[in-house]
């Protein structure tokens, strides 16, 4: 069994900053190794958004909506994704959730996060 779990988020002022982890745990871990880890987002209304995904080195595509604001590490041996945001805005308001897939023989299967509220307000 995969278990995700987010730390981080709440409510801070616009032009604040703010950092989310998310750690992945389970037995799993002990056999089969994570192959992409990353963030998505989803404001009131609207459809989820991609942040970005890590693999194997590179580096996200962030989309242009916070290019220059976010920033997405991974921390490989800890199996830990962090998003650190920056210059936060209003419209950055949503929850937002880690994801992790993992290829276990040939199937790839995929993991969330439980969710974290992040507020941008004054």
């Amino acid at each position: 069994q995969v278990q995700l779990v987010q730390s981080g988020g709440g409510l801070v002022q616009p032009g604040g900053s703010l950092q989310l982890s998310c750690t992945a745990s389970g037995e799993v871990f002990k056999h089969f190794r994570i192959n992409t880890m990353g963030w998505y987002r989803q404001a009131p209304g609207k459809e989820r958004e991609l942040l970005g995904i890590l693999g194997d080195g590179g580096r996200p595509n962030y989309p242009d909506s916070v290019k220059g604001r976010f920033t997405i590490a991974r921390d490989y041996a800890g199996n830990t994704v962090y998003l650190h945001m920056k210059s936060l805005e209003p419209e950055d308001t949503a929850v937002y959730y880690c994801y992790i897939d993992v290829y276990i023989y040939s199937d790839l299967l995929d993991y969330w996060g439980q969710g974290t509220q992040v507020t941008v307000s004054s």
